[in-house]
């Protein structure tokens, strides 16, 4: 037998006589290396450690402690609670159960509704399948045999699954009497893991595949760590995050509130929450207006005429809410709006455009509607009603990059002001070629448009990661990413280079040379939905907002009724000024008083007494730095608004 040359990532080639398991190829460089091998990389695929290799392969030895070992890990976890809840619970079926970014979770249908003490219960049975050491092993079944035995199981979900493999074999992964359809890699066996540091988090309603129409599972969130340490540590960020959760902060600052009387995924904003988007509203619009932006008013719905122009009803119906009977052949049908382009390039449209009047930037703040299915929501963001900074910009090709410049330019100014700049990251959201439904089907002007954003991209020296399949219908886009305090990943703000849609609405200016020619389009927003950016700031800040976006930015409180007065002249002035200023003339004790203005996270606490009455001055407290002390009123009025001016993070 010839022999067998295993290259590794630093380039150096080992030479074996005879084939050798991972394991057995990392004990060969290092005992150390070989007892923390859980698996490898081979030839880019992911490999247990036991895999026997017989050819000539490039190898990555993944070891217990790197993030592909972690992974390997939390795998082997999520089966060791689906075999504990299967101990405990025979009858229950399994669905998924993959590693997410903070541990992992289960799918599993079952008719019990699972407490947090049938949580204990379970990560006690885990226990003790960790202590029983039981070794995994995979196994290669005949794709016909793998759906004969899980038929015979009731597997229901693993026989869909199953059915789905093109490949002639599927693998399985056995531990004790436990068998769960995997592609793995997994641990060597249950005992690897630490009984000591695994915790089951919570469960979660989840339907089959994220359909509404499908049956709604129990999900099983869990995480588990090689330390007890790690995971005492984790566990105390996740009591912060609640701690900062905009769903849970967000109702106790009296932001805004939801109700079943009114919908799900409709958030109704109380005057406070209103106060902040007010603010960043403004702020945005006036920010525009000196860009250069003009501002549309749009209907909130329209013909779906409009809407099979744009192709929003070929590519987009699902998802967009229909009032009228399409059946009916007489009856007018109307949908209520998911984005306001269509509109604006019709106002665009309704004169003849030349090459100087190019570029054209429309702004405005736009109300949309997108029919989320239920298990999408998410207090403000992810909802069925919501305001956008909504932008298109109509531009000749010769300005399409110093525009696209110009709009992430905006943008950083926002973010910045916002404080939030180093918060987000960049994706590049292109398109899927395999998937002809989603896309509208033009290969060479995806192509074409894919590489003028990247060149873009590029040129701007924006650090950003590549995605397939998650660009608009009609173009690439620039995703801005952030992520909110339970780690889960959303879009805040999204541009776009559109080549389709310019065509679709016969989109065109007069050139020098008097030809008719097509403009390019630069759908954005600058700072987002304000539901979004609002839930976001909420949990950035901890409900502590920047002065100048507190909803309440200072309060009075008067030691006695004896102050009372002087306490409602100190608000008029401030008040008059433009401050958002309260008083607490309540009859309760001044200690009582400022806890409550620190619960409310207010930025300053005015305290007077008689002295302060008589001498013209306030004593300052500082929401996170106490007391200031006594200053003359003048200097107090002149910090604060200075503040807001600036708008100080």
């Amino acid at each position: 037998m010839s022999e067998i040359n295993v290259k590794l990532p630093d380039g150096s080639v080992l030479e074996y006589k005879e084939p050798k398991t991972v394991k057995e190829v990392a004990f060969s460089i290092g005992k150390g290396l070989g007892r923390d091998a859980v698996g490898g990389i081979v030839d880019g695929k992911e490999v247990d450690a036991d895999y026997l290799i017989e050819d000539d392969i490039e190898l990555n030895i993944i070891t217990i402690d790197s993030k592909e070992g972690l992974d390997i890990y939390r795998h082997t976890s999520s089966h060791i609670m689906a075999h504990a809840v299967q101990r405990l619970y025979p009858d229950a079926k399994l669905a998924i159960g993959p590693t997410i970014e903070e541990g992992f979770y289960y799918d599993i249908d079952m008719e019990e509704t699972l407490s947090p003490d049938d949580l204990e219960e379970i990560e006690a049975e885990m226990a003790k399948v960790i202590e029983e050491d039981l070794e995994i092993q995979r196994e290669e079944i005949p794709k016909e045999k793998a759906l004969k035995e899980m038929k015979e199981k009731g597997e229901r979900y693993k026989v869909e699954l199953i059915e789905e493999i093109e490949d002639d074999y599927v693998s399985f992964y056995k531990q004790g009497k436990f068998i769960d359809l995997c592609r793995g890699p997994h641990l060597p066996s249950t005992g690897w893991v630490n009984k000591d540091g695994i915790k089951l988090l919570n469960t979660a309603g989840a339907y089959w595949r994220g359909d509404e129409n499908n049956k709604m599972l129990q999900r099983i969130y869990g995480t588990s760590f090689r330390k007890e340490k790690e995971l005492e540590k984790y566990l105390k960020q996740l009591e912060e995050a609640k701690k900062r959760d905009h769903n849970k902060l967000g109702r106790e600052l009296d932001l805004f509130m939801t109700s079943d009387l009114v919908g799900q995924g409709l958030p109704l904003l109380k005057p406070k929450g209103a106060k902040v988007v007010q603010l960043l509203q403004r702020f945005v619009e006036d920010e525009e207006e000196k860009r250069g932006y003009q501002m549309t008013k749009t209907p909130f719905m329209a013909k779906k005429d409009l809407y099979e122009v744009s192709g929003h009803w070929d590519h987009y119906k699902d998802d967009m809410f229909i009032i009228g009977d399409e059946d009916k052949e007489d009856e007018e049908v109307l949908a209520l709006r998911p984005m306001t382009c269509p509109h604006q390039f019709t106002i665009y449209n309704s004169k003849l455009r030349s090459y100087r009047d190019l570029p054209i930037r429309y702004s405005e703040t736009s109300t949309l509607f997108r029919n989320e299915s239920s298990g999408e929501m998410h207090g403000l963001i992810r909802v069925r009603q919501f305001t956008i900074s909504e932008g298109h910009l109509i531009v000749r090709p010769d300005q399409l990059e110093e525009e696209f410049k110009g709009v992430i330019n905006l943008i950083d100014y926002i973010m910045d002001t916002l404080g939030i700049r180093e918060d987000i990251w960049f994706r590049f959201s292109k398109w899927d070629p395999a998937n002809k439904e989603k896309y509208i089907d033009n290969p060479a002007a995806w192509e074409d448009s894919q590489e003028k954003m990247k060149n873009i991209l590029d040129k701007l020296d924006l650090d950003y990661v590549e995605a397939d399949g998650e660009a608009a219908f009609y173009g690439p886009k620039l995703d801005i990413q952030f992520k909110n305090v339970h780690g889960k990943e959303d879009t805040i703000i999204t541009v776009q280079i559109d080549f389709a849609l310019p065509e679709r609405f016969d989109m065109t200016y007069v050139g020098q040379d008097n030809e008719k020619k097509r403009p390019y389009i630069i759908h954005r927003t600058s700072i987002g939905c304000y539901e979004r950016t609002l839930a976001m700031l909420i949990e950035k800040y901890a409900g502590a907002f920047p002065t100048w976006l507190a909803p309440t930015q200072a309060v009075v409180l008067p030691v006695s009724d004896d102050q009372a007065d002087y306490a409602y002249e100190v608000k008029d002035k401030l008040f008059a000024k433009g401050v958002r200023v309260e008083v607490d003339d309540s009859n309760e004790q001044l200690g009582y008083k400022i806890r409550q203005a620190q619960l409310e996270k207010i930025p300053y606490m005015l305290i007077v007494g008689s002295r302060e009455a008589q001498e013209g001055t306030v004593s300052i407290r500082d929401r996170d730095e106490g007391d200031l002390g006594e200053v003359e009123f003048e200097e107090f009025q002149d910090k604060i608004l200075k503040e807001i001016e600036n708008k100080v993070k």
